[in-house]
């Protein structure tokens, strides 16, 4: 394929940014705009060779590219989007470059749900890369094992194990349900030809485009259609959604998985993890495939859904592309976790200070039990923005009253929408009110600085905080270090 001139608008978000990095790596000529190019990603982009344009203006696309990609936080009416449609440039989505310029020629593996797909693509791509497969991947975070969190598909090398016959490289993709473009209402993962399949949960997300669940389910049902009678769909036997889905609308070949302890709704998990034991290094487990006993494994990171996604990325690139255990099993051990998945900031004043995306309810369950088990004395602070279209909302009202319960104290800035009308919006303080009656201290705060100085008069050497949002969180990570260590 020749060298093309492709400009990417809105280029500094995560995803994005990284399909404008993998698009230099492929040898285009890559411009990008957006209104800030903040951190993680904005200052990354000239390094990987992406010039970068402040502002949405339509002279930013003199002389016309040949392709334009247009980000899904565009609206119809943005200048620079709206002029490359009018001029009749070529215009597509991420999900559709990613169709055309990554994917040719490899065996995609897309980790879809409502939860787990950074970490359980983060860890696929990793296993498969140090057992010698060197995949390709896409990921919507910052995969701390490599230099950044995209990579074209290389020619492969192999550790001496028997590969899946018929799969090519495999490329691997966090499956992200939401909408491609204002152009085109369609959910990204619908344009990714997977050959295999993760499907870790489905719980109602993203609102603002499914407004109904039967609509959000209807998403992941034809996704699962999409595998081929030559795939694998590796699907979570514990979550009923997911069982219901893929017994409804499956083609391929289905691997289920579950922790030991786990209801599977009458399917056999071929994938089986029995927990083992955990410390502050992470926990342990014995694996089992198809009934047969394949050892204990450690992971390096907390918490039971950690383990269920380990568990599937085992299963995902074992059965999918033939990976050996023997070599999966210390491959696990040395993954280094995903930024913003349990982060771990810093230690000002011995106080341990972790970013995590979370933002669903059970997500911050999830979260906050992982901190619990591997910091089981100190105080736990739990500081949520809510910020996401249906974080938001009310329709979450009672699931956030009991997914703090693994915190001490819980702090709330003032919600990150301002547009909803109040029948419609969390109600914080009922939200606070709730969490009291359950004992948890909980207040609401005017903004990110008071919660810095209510952080700073409160918490000690050994205590926890846990920032939880899907956003940049007023940068609150960097004033919260800053304030505790001041007298550190």
């Amino acid at each position: 394929m020749r060298p093309m001139h492709i400009h990417v608008i809105a280029v500094a978000g995560t995803g994005m940014g990284a399909l404008a990095g993998l698009l230099v790596e492929l040898g285009h000529h890559v411009s990008g705009s957006d209104t800030a190019f903040e951190p993680p990603i904005g200052p990354e982009l000239e390094a990987w060779g992406v010039r970068c344009m402040r502002g949405f203006d339509p002279a930013h696309l003199e002389p016309p590219p040949d392709l334009v990609v247009v980000g899904n936080v565009c609206r119809p009416d943005n200048p620079e989007a709206r002029a490359a449609i009018e001029r009749g440039l070529e215009v597509t989505h991420i999900a559709g470059a990613l169709a055309r310029f990554a994917l040719t020629g490899t065996s995609p593996l897309v980790v879809a749900g409502t939860h787990g797909k950074t970490t359980t693509s983060s860890l696929a791509a990793w296993l498969l890369d140090q057992t010698g497969f060197a995949p390709g991947f896409l990921i919507g975070g910052l995969p701390k094992g490599f230099a950044r969190g995209f990579r074209a598909a290389k020619a492969p090398r192999r550790l001496g194990h028997a590969e899946r016959p018929g799969r090519r490289t495999p490329f691997v993709l966090e499956g992200d349900e939401y909408d491609t473009a204002f152009f085109e209402k369609t959910p990204k993962f619908l344009h990714y030809a997977p050959e295999v399949a993760v499907l870790t949960s489905i719980e109602h997300d993203h609102v603002d485009i499914y407004p109904t669940f039967a609509s959000y389910l209807d998403a992941f049902e034809r996704f699962v259609a999409l595998v081929p009678e030559h795939g694998l769909i590796v699907a979570n036997a514990a979550d009923e959604h997911v069982v219901r889905s893929v017994e409804k609308c499956a083609r391929a070949e289905v691997a289920w998985f579950a922790l030991a302890d786990e209801p599977t709704h009458g399917m056999p998990p071929h994938w089986l993890a029995a927990p083992a034991g955990a410390d502050a290094r992470g926990q342990a487990f014995d694996l089992y495939a198809g009934g047969v006993a394949c050892g204990r494994l450690a992971l390096p990171l907390p918490g039971r859904h950690n383990l269920k996604n380990a568990v599937a990325a085992l299963g995902a690139v074992a059965q999918g592309y033939g990976a050996g255990l023997a070599d999966l099993g210390p491959a696990l051990a040395s993954f280094q976790g995903v930024k913003r998945r349990q982060d771990l900031l810093g230690t000002p004043r011995g106080v341990f200070v972790y970013d995590d995306f979370a933002h669903h309810p059970t997500a911050v369950r999830e979260t906050l039990a992982a901190l619990r088990a591997r910091h089981p004395d100190g105080r736990l602070f739990a500081v949520f923005e809510a910020r996401s279209a249906t974080a938001c909302r009310r329709m979450h009202q009672d699931e956030y009253a009991v997914s703090f319960d693994a915190a001490d104290d819980v702090l709330f800035p003032p919600l990150g929408r301002t547009n909803l009308a109040p029948a419609e919006a969390l109600d914080l303080d009922v939200l606070v009110s709730a969490l009291r009656e359950r004992g948890r201290r909980a207040a609401r705060f005017e903004d990110v600085d008071a919660i810095v100085s209510e952080l700073a008069r409160t918490a000690r050497g050994g205590d926890v905080v846990a920032l939880l949002s899907n956003g940049a969180f007023g940068g609150i990570h960097g004033k919260v270090l800053s304030k505790l260590g001041e007298n550190g």
